[in-house]
C-alpha cells in the first residue's frame, strides 16, 4: 500500500466517524409546545405528531385544565422546530378500526412568518378537536335516536336477503359520481348564465311560495288524480298490455306524419299573418268566455253528475243496448219504405186532385139548417159527346143508352187533372212517361 492510498484510507475512517457522531451519537434536542384542544380525542401518551404524513414528534403528556380542556404537551424534532407562527394543530384519526388510532397533524405556518418560541402554547382558536359519532348522537333527544334506530333496522330488513342486488347497484355508483362531476363542471362552466340560472330559479321559488295556496290545491288534485289512476289499475294494465300493439300499427302513421308536418310548415307559413290578428279576437272574446261559465258548469252537470240514469255517459253506455233493438226496426223500416216509394211515385202527381175534392167536398157539406148540414148530390151522365174536328169541334147527343158511359171502369185510368178541360199550355191533364194513365179519358165538354 502507498502513502497516498493510506492517507485516503484513513480520511474516509475519519469522515465516517464523524458522520456517525453527528446521527447517532448527538444527543437530540427536541422542541416543546403545549396544544390547547376541547377534548383529547382518545390521544395517549406517546401518539405520533406528523407534519404531511411524517412522524416529526410526539405526545409526551395529557392533562385536565381547570377550564375542562385537554392540554397536550408535544416535543418537535429539532429538524422542525422552533415552529413558525401561524401553524394549526388538529386530531385526526389513522383508520376507522382500532381505540387508540389518533395522532396530531401539524399545519405549519408561512417559512417567512416568525418563529415560536419554545413552550409556546396554542389555543383553541389553532386547534382542532374530534367530532365522534357518540357527540353527535348525544346532540339528539330521546325520541329523534328511536326514529334512526328504527332508521337502521328498516334498512337493515330492507337488504335483508338482497346484499347481491345491492352489491350489483353499488357498481354504479362510481360512474353515476363521475357523470355527476361532469354535469356539475358543465354547470359551473358559463359562470355568468348559472348565476342567471339561480337567479331566476330564486324567482320561480318566490312565485311559487306567493302561490302556495293554489299549489296544494295542485297537490291535492294531483293526488286524488293519482288515486283515481290507481283504482282502475287493472283497466291501466290492460291498456298497457295492448299499447306495444298499437303503437306498431300506428308506425306506418307516425312515419306518414312526418311527412304531413313538412306539408303543414307551408299551412303554420302562410297562417301568421292572420295570426296576428287573433290576439285583438281573443281579447274581444274574453268576455263571451266568461258569461259562458255558467252555461259550462250546466253542460258538466248534465254530462255527469251523481246518481242513477240522470246524466249523459249513462245514456251513451244505454246506447249500444238501443242500438241493438233499434237495428231491426230501422232495417224493417227501409225495406217499407222502399217498397212505398212506387205507391208514392204514383200517387204524387194526383195530389192537386186530392186536395181540390177535399176543398169541394168541404163546400159542398158546408151548408146546414135547422137539421144541420146537409148536401146536395147529382149525379151527372154525358148527355153530349164532344168530338174535334176540323170546324173547331162540336157537340153531339148521346143516345139514352150510351148515357152512362162515365160510369164504366174505364175511366178509373184518368190522368192527374182529368177533372178539369184541358188547358191549353198542356199542362192537365198531366200525362208523364211511366204514368199508368190515359190522357184520352178527359171531360166530354169542351
Amino acid at each position: 500500500m502507498t502513502i497516498a492510498r493510506g492517507a485516503v484510507l484513513a480520511a474516509l475512517v475519519v469522515g465516517a466517524v464523524v458522520l456517525g457522531y453527528l446521527l447517532l451519537l448527538r444527543p437530540a434536542n427536541p422542541a416543546g409546545y403545549v396544544l390547547l384542544f376541547q377534548n383529547a380525542g382518545q390521544l395517549v401518551e406517546d401518539t405520533d405528531v406528523q407534519v404531511g404524513g411524517r412522524r416529526v414528534g410526539r405526545v409526551v403528556d395529557i392533562v385536565l385544565t381547570d377550564d375542562n380542556q385537554a392540554r397536550v404537551d408535544i416535543e418537535v424534532e429539532d429538524e422542525f422546530a422552533p415552529l413558525p407562527r401561524g401553524t394549526k394543530a388538529t386530531i385526526r384519526a389513522a383508520s376507522l378500526s382500532g381505540v387508540a388510532n389518533r395522532y396530531i397533524a401539524l399545519d405549519l405556518g408561512p417559512n417567512n412568518a416568525p418563529k415560536l418560541d419554545e413552550g409556546s402554547v396554542l389555543d383553541a382558536a389553532q386547534t382542532t378537536s374530534p367530532v365522534d359519532l357518540d357527540q353527535l348522537f348525544n346532540t339528539l333527544d330521546p325520541e329523534t335516536r328511536r326514529s334512526l334506530q328504527q332508521v337502521i333496522q328498516g334498512s337493515a330488513t330492507w337488504y335483508e336477503g338482497k346484499g347481491r342486488q345491492a352489491n350489483d347497484a353499488a357498481k354504479y355508483f362510481s360512474p353515476a359520481l363521475s357523470s355527476t362531476t361532469r354535469i356539475v363542471r358543465e354547470l359551473t362552466r358559463d359562470q355568468q348564465t348559472f348565476e342567471s340560472f339561480v337567479v331566476n330559479t330564486s324567482k320561480v321559488m318566490t312565485a311559487l311560495s306567493e302561490r302556495r295556496g293554489d299549489l296544494s290545491a295542485l297537490v291535492g288534485n294531483a293526488n286524488a288524480t293519482a288515486r283515481a289512476i290507481g283504482s282502475e289499475n287493472a283497466s291501466l294494465a290492460r291498456a298497457l298490455g295492448l299499447l306495444p300493439g298499437t303503437l306498431r300499427r300506428a308506425n306506418t302513421t307516425f312515419v306518414n306524419l312526418r311527412g304531413t308536418l313538412s306539408d303543414l310548415d307551408v299551412l303554420v307559413a302562410e297562417s301568421k299573418p292572420a295570426t296576428r290578428r287573433l290576439a285583438p279576437l281573443l281579447r274581444e272574446l274574453r268576455p263571451l268566455v266568461r258569461d259562458a261559465r255558467p252555461t259550462i258548469a250546466d253542460l258538466r252537470a248534465l254530462v255527469r253528475r251523481p246518481g242513477a240514469d240522470n246524466d249523459l255517459v249513462e245514456l251513451l253506455g244505454k246506447a249500444p243496448r238501443l242500438a241493438s233493438v233499434a237495428r231491426p226496426a230501422f232495417r224493417n223500416s227501409a225495406a217499407a219504405f222502399d217498397r212505398s216509394l212506387p205507391v208514392l211515385d204514383f200517387a204524387r202527381p194526383y195530389a192537386p186532385d186530392l186536395g181540390g175534392w177535399l176543398r169541394d167536398f168541404g163546400q159542398t157539406a158546408s151548408n146546414y139548417d135547422a137539421n144541420g148540414h146537409y148536401a146536395r148530390i147529382e149525379p151527372i151522365f154525358p148527355t153530349f159527346a164532344f168530338t174535334d174536328d176540323a170546324e173547331g169541334g162540336k157537340l153531339t147527343a148521346q143516345p139514352p143508352g150510351e148515357r152512362d158511359d162515365g160510369l164504366q171502369t174505364g175511366y178509373t185510368r184518368r190522368c192527374p187533372g182529368a177533372a178539369s178541360q184541358a188547358a191549353a199550355d198542356g199542362s192537365a191533364p198531366f200525362a208523364d212517361d211511366g204514368l199508368d194513365c190515359d190522357p184520352t179519358k178527359v171531360l166530354p165538354a169542351p
